[in-house]
C-alpha cells in the first residue's frame, strides 16, 4: 500500500466523513479480504477466508444484521464467526479484548453473507418469495382469485350472457355505461395531470459529507450483453463510493451472466448476490432477497439496461431528506434511449413521455396512488421493509407496490431526473413484454379488490378515484375500448345490428363516440405535452398513430387474460443489448441540445 494511496484515502475520509477503513476500500488501496485479514492479524484473531459449517443456532436474516454466526464444532475451538461492517471496524478494534480467547474468528461481510446464503437456501428462497404473502395474504397475488371474487365474476358473466341473448342492446348499453364511468374518470385524471406544471430539479444535491449510504439493487438474468453498459453507468454515478452499496443479483443457474461478472474486476462497493433456487422465478423475488442485505438508508432499483443520470442518487437523497416521513418513494422519469430503432420504439417513446413526464408527476402532485415504473424507484429502506417489499407472485410488482404504499398511508413523489432504457424494437418482443405487463395489471386488480371495503377506507375518496382511473382504467380501456368504438360505429351505421328502437341505438352510439372523442383528446394532449417536456417534438407526427399502437396494447391485454389463466406466474423475459441507436449519444453530440442542456461534471470529490 503506497503512501500516495494512504494520503488519498485520508483525503476521501475527510471529504465524505467516513471511517478511514471505508475510505481505504473506496480508494482501491486494499480489498476487503486484505483489510479484514490485516485487522485480524493486528488483533491476533483467527481469520476465516474459507467455507466453514454454520451451527444450528443461526437464523436468517438476524445473523446478517448482527454480523455474527455460530459455527459448527470442528475441533479447532472456534465458536463464532464475526464480520463487523467496515464503518464499525474501528470500534471493533477498540473493543477487541472482549473477543480475545473467546473462540471467535474474524471474516468479511461478503464471506459471511455467502456462508449464510449457502447454509439456508430453502429458508431464504421462501422468505424472498413469500414474505408479503405470509404476513398479509390479502395483499399478495399468491392466492389468486378468492372464492367470493370467482363467484361474483361468474354471476356477472352469467347475467351479461343472459341479457346478450334476450336483450343484446340493453346488455351492451349497461356494460358500456359501467365501463364508461371508469373511462370518464381516466380521461378526467389524464387531462387534469396536463395542467400540473413540471417540477424543476435542483441545481445540485447535498454535499458529499451530508449524504447517507445508498443501496442500489440491479436484478440480472441473462444480461451478459448489456453488462459493460450497466457497469459503466453504475460507476458513473455521482455519489461517494464509500457510501454506495450496489447489489447485482443473479439466479443460481445463470452461468452466462455469472461468468461475465467473474471476468470483470468490480470495485469494493459492488457485490454479486446469487439468489438460491426457488419459485416463482420473478424479478421481485430477486429484489426481496437483495433487500434483506441492503445497508443503505435509501434503496433504488435499476434494470440491467438502465442508464440513469449521474446525479440521480444525489438528488433523490436530498429530496427524501427534506420530505415528510410518509413520503416513502420517489419515481424518477424513464425515457427510451433507442428512439430511432423503428416505428415501434418511437411510439414507445411517446408512451413513456406521457406516463413519466405528464401522468405520474400529476398523480403524485394530486396525492393519488402512483403505479411505479419498475425501475428508478428510490425508497426509504425502512419504509419499504415495513410494507413487506415486493410481491414475488405479481409480474407487475411495481404497479402493485405503488398502490399498496398508498393503501398503507405512504406517498410517492416525483423525482425530475431521467433514466434511459432500451425498448424492444421487434413486435414479438414488445408483445411478450406488454402481455406480461397487462397480466400483471390484472393481478393488481384482483389483489386490491379482495377486500374492497378495506381498500376504500385506506385510500379514501380521492385515492379511490385515482386508483380507479389508473389501475381499473388501464385494464378496462385496454380490454374494451376498441370493442366499444367498433360496436358504436356499427350501431350508428347499421340499424339492423340490434333490435332496440332507433333512439336507444343512437344514445348508445353517441355515448361510444363521445367516449372515443374524449379518449382521443386524453391521448393526444398529454402526448404533445410530454414530447415537449422531453424535448422530442420531432416525434409529434407519430402521435397520429397512437390509436393503432393502442390496438396493439388491446391485443396484448387479451393475451394477458389468457396467460393469467394458463400460466399466471410466468415471467416473459425481455432481451436487452439489441439497440441500434442511442438518444443519449445523440444528445451528447448535438450542439443544439448541448446549448439547452449543458453537460457538466459535479464530481466535486474526485
Amino acid at each position: 500500500m503506497s503512501g500516495q494511496a494512504l494520503a488519498e484515502a485520508r483525503r476521501y475520509a475527510r471529504l465524505w466523513r467516513v471511517s478511514p477503513f471505508e475510505a481505504l476500500l473506496a480508494a482501491g488501496a486494499i480489498d476487503e479480504e486484505g483489510l479484514y485479514a490485516a485487522v485480524a492479524g493486528t488483533l491476533g484473531m483467527p481469520f476465516l477466508r474459507r467455507d466453514v459449517r454454520i451451527g444450528a443456532g443461526a437464523r436468517f436474516p438476524e445473523c446478517l444484521t448482527a454480523g455474527v454466526v455460530p459455527l459448527h464444532p470442528d475441533g479447532q475451538g472456534l465458536r463464532f464467526a464475526i464480520a463487523p461492517g467496515v464503518r464499525h471496524l474501528g470500534r471493533f478494534m477498540e473493543q477487541h479484548a472482549r473477543w480475545h480467547d473467546a473462540g471467535v474468528a474474524l471474516t468479511t461481510p461478503r464471506l459471511l453473507t455467502g456462508l449464510v446464503l449457502r447454509a439456508f437456501p430453502r429458508h431464504i428462497a421462501h422468505l424472498a418469495a413469500n414474505g408479503l404473502a405470509d404476513a398479509a395474504a390479502a395483499l399478495s397475488y399468491r392466492g389468486q382469485m378468492s372464492g367470493l371474487q370467482i363467484g361474483l365474476l361468474a354471476l356477472a358473466v352469467g347475467v351479461m350472457s343472459f341479457l346478450l341473448v334476450r336483450a343484446p342492446a340493453a346488455a351492451f348499453g349497461l356494460f358500456a355505461s359501467l365501463c364508461g364511468l371508469v373511462f370518464i374518470a381516466m380521461v378526467t385524471v389524464r387531462l387534469a395531470c396536463c395542467l400540473e406544471p413540471p417540477r424543476r430539479p435542483p441545481r445540485r444535491g447535498p454535499e458529499d459529507h451530508a449524504l447517507p449510504t445508498y443501496t442500489v439493487i440491479v436484478p440480472l438474468h441473462r444480461e451478459a450483453r448489456v453488462l459493460p453498459q450497466l457497469l459503466a453507468a453504475l460507476k458513473g454515478l455521482d455519489y461517494p463510493p464509500a457510501k454506495l452499496d450496489i447489489k447485482l443479483v443473479i439466479e443460481s443457474d445463470d452461468a452466462t451472466t455469472a461468468e461475465a461478472l467473474r471476468r470483470r474486476t468490480l470495485p469494493s462497493w459492488f457485490e454479486v448476490v446469487v439468489a438460491p433456487p426457488g419459485l416463482p422465478r420473478t424479478k421481485p423475488r430477486a429484489l426481496n432477497l437483495a433487500l434483506q442485505l441492503a445497508r443503505g438508508e435509501y434503496t433504488v432499483v435499476y434494470d440491467a439496461e438502465d442508464v440513469p443520470e449521474p446525479q440521480q442518487l444525489r438528488l433523490a437523497a436530498g429530496h427524501l431528506a427534506a420530505a415528510p416521513a410518509h413520503v416513502a418513494c420517489l419515481q424518477a422519469h424513464l425515457a427510451i434511449d433507442n428512439v430511432d430503432d423503428g416505428l415501434l420504439t418511437r411510439l414507445f417513446a411517446i408512451e413513456y413521455a406521457v406516463l413519466f413526464d405528464v401522468i405520474n408527476p400529476g398523480l403524485a402532485a394530486f396525492g393519488f396512488p402512483v403505479p411505479l415504473g419498475g425501475t428508478s424507484n428510490h425508497f426509504r429502506t425502512a419504509a419499504l421493509r415495513s410494507v413487506h417489499a415486493w410481491d414475488a407472485w405479481n409480474v407487475t410488482e411495481d404497479a402493485d407496490l405503488g398502490l399498496r404504499l398508498a393503501r398503507l398511508g405512504y406517498a410517492v413523489e416525483d423525482l425530475p431526473s431521467t433514466t434511459r432504457e432500451e425498448a424492444p424494437a421487434r413486435l414479438r418482443a414488445w408483445l411478450a413484454q406488454r402481455t406480461r405487463w397487462m397480466k400483471g395489471w390484472l393481478q393488481v386488480c384482483v389483489t386490491h379488490t379482495r377486500e374492497p371495503v378495506t381498500a376504500l377506507r385506506q385510500l379514501g375518496p380521492a385515492g379511490t378515484l385515482g386508483a380507479v382511473a389508473t389501475v381499473a382504467g388501464t385494464v378496462l380501456t385496454a380490454l374494451f375500448f376498441p370493442i366499444f368504438l367498433v360496436t358504436s360505429v356499427l350501431m350508428l351505421a347499421d340499424g339492423s345490428l340490434f333490435t332496440a328502437d332507433a333512439p336507444m341505438r343512437r344514445v348508445f352510439a353517441a355515448l361510444g363516440l363521445t367516449l372515443f372523442a374524449a379518449g382521443s383528446l386524453a391521448m393526444v394532449v398529454p402526448a404533445l405535452i410530454g414530447l415537449r417536456r422531453r424535448n422530442l417534438q420531432r416525434l409529434a407526427p407519430y402521435v397520429a398513430l397512437m390509436p393503432l399502437y393502442f390496438v396493439l396494447i388491446s391485443f396484448a391485454a387479451w393475451l394477458g387474460v389468457i396467460e393469467l389463466i394458463r400460466s399466471p406466474f410466468r415471467w416473459n423475459k425481455t432481451e436487452h443489448g439489441l439497440a441500434r441507436t442511442s438518444e443519449t449519444a445523440r444528445r451528447r453530440t448535438d450542439p443544439a441540445d448541448m446549448a439547452v442542456r449543458p453537460v457538466r461534471s459535479s464530481r466535486r470529490s474526485r
